[in-house]
């Protein structure tokens, strides 16, 4: 057992604070989710700290189904979405750089132990890595597209 951390982080062609409200705005997130990514319901809120969302991911072959509370313990920089039946945390930290930012996305959750966790721990940090540079390149071509139609 043990925790297991995955990151990937990117640059976004948009300004900071149009990416952070995209990303904390359900309605605009569910544009960006990499392709593993299904069946995405709110269920509570819908933008910011208070919302509460339902999705299925499906990696490895497995499908796992998330509900997820979010919260914003640095407003306008750091978002996170925590899963209510499990340790795992997501967290989504926008960095200004000019006109632009860097985003990173980044899990935490408590692994198995045995067998189970020596593959976890081998193969899942993998297969998230690759969804989460999906995920960031779907985010700079959406808040580029809307930072185009805002001007």
């Amino acid at each position: 057992m043990g925790k297991i951390k995955v990151e990937q982080e990117g640059p976004v062609g948009a300004p900071a604070e149009l990416t952070y409200r995209l990303i904390a705005d359900d309605e605009h997130h569910q544009h960006i989710l990499p392709e593993g990514f299904s069946d995405f319901e709110v269920v509570e809120g819908g933008v910011g700290a208070g919302t509460v969302h339902r999705f299925k991911v499906t990696a490895g072959g497995r499908v796992r189904e998330y509900l997820m509370r979010v919260d914003e313990p640095d407003p306008g920089r750091v978002i996170t979405e925590t899963d209510q039946s499990s340790s795992l945390v997501t967290s989504f930290t926008v960095t200004p750089a000019g006109d632009s930012c860097t985003v990173r996305i980044e899990t935490q959750w408590d692994g198995a132990g045995g067998i189970g966790g020596f593959f976890e721990r081998t193969f899942a940090p993998r297969v998230m890595r690759r969804m989460y540079a999906e995920e960031l390149a779907k985010l700079d071509a959406y808040a580029r597209e809307q930072a185009a139609a805002a001007s």
